[in-house]
């Protein structure tokens, strides 16, 4: 997701729980285009969060959030996004947590409350609309290996290393 933001030109915000003590972003995931911050609110939706996307976004509409701890980052910040009436699309393939009972019901919440729970896979080709998009064949090309069934049926682009 990270690199089909790049195609699409669309930021990234990343934020770090307590790196001082939990460590920063994994080298695997390269953020050297995104906003990254440091935080200690479970939800990353912070000031510093705040300050930035008003500086990039004008009339931000939705956001695509993934990381880890989906029943406590992940859902933190899709509520505080859903109560600023911005719409929130969360990837079962690309959020985790310590348990799949955790992992499990929080993607459940986060569908009641009025997320948009999908995968990766489904998010990229609402970007891309139409086949003749000229990004279609990049955005292809990250979609050659499917998410695992039983990762993705456990149930801007925002990303937190240890909680989003």
């Amino acid at each position: 997701m990270v690199a089909a933001a790049k195609l699409f030109k669309i930021p990234v915000y990343v934020s770090e729980q307590y790196p001082k003590g939990l460590g920063h972003t994994t080298k695997d995931i390269n953020i050297e285009e995104a906003f990254v911050y440091e935080k200690t609110k479970f939800s990353m939706y912070t000031p510093e969060l705040l300050t930035q996307l008003k500086k990039d976004v004008q009339n931000l509409g939705s956001v695509v959030i993934f990381g880890i701890e989906a029943h406590v980052c992940i859902e933190q910040t899709a509520i505080d996004l859903l109560n600023e009436d911005i719409a929130v699309h969360v990837l079962a393939d690309g959020v985790s947590s310590r348990s799949l009972m955790d992992r499990g019901l929080a993607l459940q919440r986060l569908q009641s409350i009025g997320c948009f729970v999908g995968t990766s896979e489904n998010v990229l080709f609402k970007l891309l609309k139409d086949k003749n998009n000229e990004a279609f064949k990049d955005v292809s090309k990250l979609n050659l290996i499917p998410t695992p069934d039983e990762f993705g049926m456990g149930l801007p682009f925002i990303n937190d290393k240890q909680c989003n």
